[in-house]
């Protein structure tokens, strides 16, 4: 049966602000866009019921809470009528992707009054256990995939340490170099703009800051320009390269990347930064040097920019920071062991993908 989203819940509100919670103690929990934020000695909801992320960062964002909890003024409580369960409607909600209702340049909002009128299928109570357990045990599995990924990385790291101690602490004493003494080239890609629309085969794309900041290469998080004569200067990726964010937020400057194979159809945006090391110095060791704790903190201080904007280090700045450099056979192990890890990685890859595939194709058929 086809229903409206007034059909099966009531818009609540919420007046409370994140400061008035910060000290307060007690046994139920209150949620904010970016989760749970403490435990309060009140709450405003006595049955499990959807929140969503009305202004600002992250809006349209869809939650389940349980009972007895609250959520502060920036969430938007969806309470479940009789005739739906709080996890369906969670699942429904979460289909519908309420962000495209942002109204707003400054502060996005959305409201409820705008996509009150969003329809979906609207099947039994128990039909929806059904749907419920089906969606639930799919999610189940993804976090699974994902848990699996971040051990992986995980393991990787451990393993740097083990070769070659703390970057910062060099407790090996490995005899130390500037960056830029190892570089063989540091490439800047196309600074510009100009209107963007979808991807055409044989059409170049422009990276994002946004292909390496996960830490490994996302070749779609690109755009492509509408007038592809505004491209002045073509920087491509070639297996091997280590791509370097030179420009992102401040918590983001210096994010890398590995390129694994030659991607013709991509160039790099001014933003990045396409290093090639010289014999002394291993892509993959690099690549963990610069990504480590101490040597990123180092990119966040001598980066330059203002709140709101992003933040930026000068070539000048990155190549005088100066770094550990064990011995190339050292290196050449731990690049070993990194690409026989990566094999696993892209086996567990492969199973989210396909999971989660599975997953939007069921959203798709139950609620579409």
């Amino acid at each position: 049966m086809r229903v409206k989203l007034e059909d099966v819940c009531e818009r609540g509100s919420s007046n409370l602000k994140q400061s008035d919670v910060v000290d307060m103690e007690g046994d139920y929990p209150i949620y904010g866009a970016s989760g749970y934020i403490s435990n309060v000695d009140f709450y405003h909801q006595e049955n499990p019921y959807v929140a969503v992320v009305k202004d600002g960062a992250g809006i349209g964002r869809t939650t389940l809470h349980p009972a007895k909890s609250s959520v502060i003024g920036t969430m938007q409580y969806l309470l479940p009528k009789d005739n739906v369960l709080p996890e369906y409607l969670y699942y429904v909600v979460s289909y519908m992707h309420l962000e495209k209702y942002f109204t707003g340049a400054t502060i996005p909002h959305i409201y409820f009054k705008d996509y009150k009128n969003e329809e979906f299928n609207l099947d039994s109570l128990d039909k929806q256990k059904e749907i419920v357990d089906v969606l639930g045990k799919c999610e189940a599995v993804i976090e699974l995939r994902k848990k699996e990924l971040l051990l992986l990385d995980e393991f990787i790291k451990a393993r740097f340490v083990e070769l070659f101690g703390d970057v910062e602490n060099n407790p090996f004493s490995w005899e130390k170099t500037k960056i830029g003494a190892v570089i063989q080239s540091c490439e800047a890609g196309w600074s510009g703009n100009g209107a963007q629309r979808e991807k055409r085969d044989g059409e170049v794309a422009v990276l994002k800051v946004s292909a390496v900041t996960k830490g490994y290469f996302i070749p779609e998080e690109c755009k492509v320009l509408d007038d592809q004569r505004n491209i002045k200067k073509y920087i491509f990726p070639e297996k091997g390269d280590l791509l370097f964010s030179r420009a992102n937020t401040r918590e983001m400057v210096g994010a890398t990347a590995i390129v694994t194979q030659d991607y013709p159809e991509h160039i790099l945006s001014d933003k990045l930064w396409k290093i090639r090391f010289t014999d002394v110095a291993d892509a993959y060791y690099m690549k963990y040097v610069l990504s480590s704790n101490s040597i990123r903190s180092m990119f966040s201080a001598v980066s330059t920019g203002t709140s709101g904007s992003m933040y930026n280090v000068s070539m000048e700045k990155f190549k005088s920071i100066t770094i550990p450099l064990p011995p190339r056979e050292l290196q050449n192990q731990f690049a070993s062991f990194v690409e026989a890890t990566a094999k696993s990685k892209v086996a567990v890859q492969k199973a989210l993908d396909e999971t989660q595939l599975l997953f939007d194709s069921l959203m798709q058929k139950y609620f579409g």
